[in-house]
């Protein structure tokens, strides 16, 4: 993905959702309410004429990020997982002790992380996130593995990064919204793509992902979501990816209720962000 076509899906996204309307906050707004890394997110998908309704119905108590006048960013992430899918079997089985690893690439910003989320006790989502240099996304060096060897022994996750290898990409463009009073944030990811060996499973373009990222209790974006007809789906992009594109994964709910939001194709060019 160069930055020009970058630009281009995050601009028409932002347009599509009618981000322009609403109120822009700054990234270290937007962090400080980001800073509740104990957790529940809950997932939604909207169709794209309700996803803006969503949106302008916010107005009132969410700011947008705004990043220079940009309100979107093009997420690249690639997924790390053992030989025998470890992580993907442990969220399938909902296992109380489900893990992921990921690299992230923020295209536009040129900025990337390294990423491990894990679920505690009480299943709420813990994230532990290291900043690394861009060139290294998609790998997992000494600095790296030291990192994530630490989040997983400290959650108990019997797995280490010498098990670990690439197990597929997921890319799409997100709007990030916050609640900076509620300390409640909401996601919205669109135009998004998996990526496995060399097939590819694409989101309908009408169709939108909305998370909300907050506490146990639903917050009042859940209430209008659910207003909205909207209800919760239990749903990891990673999973998706998976689910869809491995031959030979076990059926399960995750592939049945999605084979109508995604389209299957058997190879769709991809090139490296700028």
């Amino acid at each position: 993905m160069t930055s020009t076509s970058a630009a281009a899906s995050t601009s028409a996204f932002e347009a599509r959702l009618g981000l322009p309307a609403l109120r822009g906050a700054t990234l270290a707004e937007v962090d400080a309410v980001a800073a509740l890394q104990h957790r529940t997110d809950r997932k939604y998908l909207l169709p794209l004429d309700r996803a803006r309704a969503f949106v302008a119905r916010l107005a009132d108590s969410h700011h947008v990020l705004d990043l220079d006048g940009r309100r979107t960013t093009s997420y690249l992430s690639t997924y790390f997982d053992t030989p025998q899918l470890g992580a993907w079997h442990a969220h399938i089985q909902r296992r109380r002790r489900r893990w992921k690893v990921r690299t992230r690439l923020y295209a536009e910003d040129g900025l990337c992380r390294v990423e491990v989320k894990t679920k505690d006790g009480r299943g709420a989502t813990v994230k532990h996130a290291l900043k690394v240099e861009p060139h290294t996304y998609g790998q997992l060096d000494t600095e790296a593995a030291e990192f994530i060897d630490d989040v997983l022994h400290q959650a108990a996750v019997p797995v280490t990064t010498a098990d670990l290898g690439p197990a597929a990409e997921i890319r799409y463009v997100r709007a990030a919204l916050a609640d900076l009073h509620h300390g409640t944030r909401v996601t919205l990811d669109g135009t998004l793509t998996c990526h496995h060996g060399h097939r590819t499973a694409v989101l309908d373009p009408q169709t939108v992902l909305v998370e909300t990222k907050g506490g146990i209790r639903p917050a009042p974006a859940d209430r209008l979501l659910l207003r909205l007809g909207a209800r919760p789906v239990s749903l990891s992009k990673y999973i998706v990816g998976q689910s869809l594109l491995t031959p030979g994964l076990p059926d399960n709910d995750v592939r049945r209720v999605l084979r109508t939001r995604f389209q299957t194709v058997p190879h769709l060019e991809r090139t490296r962000a700028a």
